[in-house]
């Protein structure tokens, strides 16, 4: 019924966030990648909605040939191959590359829920689906829990896709989809990494990287 009417009941806005320690200084909170966990019935949800997403990217070829991550059939190593096939092939030719490698910091909490929202609308996602996923987004809330006897308060999200969701990497690719657009260059992108890549044995090659 909630997806029907493109509305989710309040319960299933809400997340525990459990930090994961990733590398480095343990004292270091930078250090910690977060984790939401969610309701069993609303990832059941999560996942149609996740099922209907990537239904229609895939039959309007709309998610770009130059993503490899979150995507089926292809992963970091076919990222790696790929993007090393081309640069290698213009050093094989004698000529000059440059390579940029760029790195989100903390790609997922910033993504805007609006400019989310539009490009949904944009690739032409049926308007019950982007409604829920609307209101999916607006008042989620969460907070920090470390034990049974350690928790935050819960405090509104108002930017990122809630890592742990089950539709987070989609929406996080469906954002950055058109990074690329107007670059003279090689893409590769795994999340949200992105490397850019070209010949650059002349003044002009040099300058578009």
């Amino acid at each position: 019924m909630g997806v029907a009417l493109g509305e989710v009941p309040e319960y299933r806005k809400k997340a525990s966030v459990t930090p994961i320690f990733e590398k480095g200084k343990k004292e270091d909170p930078g250090n910690y990648r977060l984790v939401s966990l969610t309701s069993i019935s609303g990832k059941v949800m999560e996942y149609l909605i996740l099922e209907t997403i990537s239904r229609h990217m895939k039959d309007k070829k709309i998610t770009r040939s130059s993503h490899h991550g979150f995507t089926k059939g292809k992963s970091c190593l076919t990222n790696l191959i790929t993007f090393y096939d081309e640069m290698s092939g213009l050093v094989d030719e004698g000529r000059a590359v440059d390579i940029v490698l760029l790195d989100f910091r903390k790609a997922f909490d910033p993504v805007s829920h609006k400019i989310l929202i539009e490009k949904l609308l944009m690739y032409g996602l049926d308007e019950q689906t982007v409604r829920w996923t609307e209101n999916w987004l607006n008042g989620w809330a969460q907070r920090v829990v470390i034990s049974s006897s350690a928790k935050s308060s819960w405090k509104t999200v108002t930017s990122g896709v809630p890592q742990g969701s089950i539709p987070d990497p989609v929406l996080f690719i469906i954002f950055i989809n058109d990074l690329d657009d107007g670059a003279e260059c090689a893409p590769g992108q795994f999340a949200d990494d992105t490397k850019l890549g070209r010949a650059a044995d002349t003044p002009e090659g040099h300058a578009a990287i």
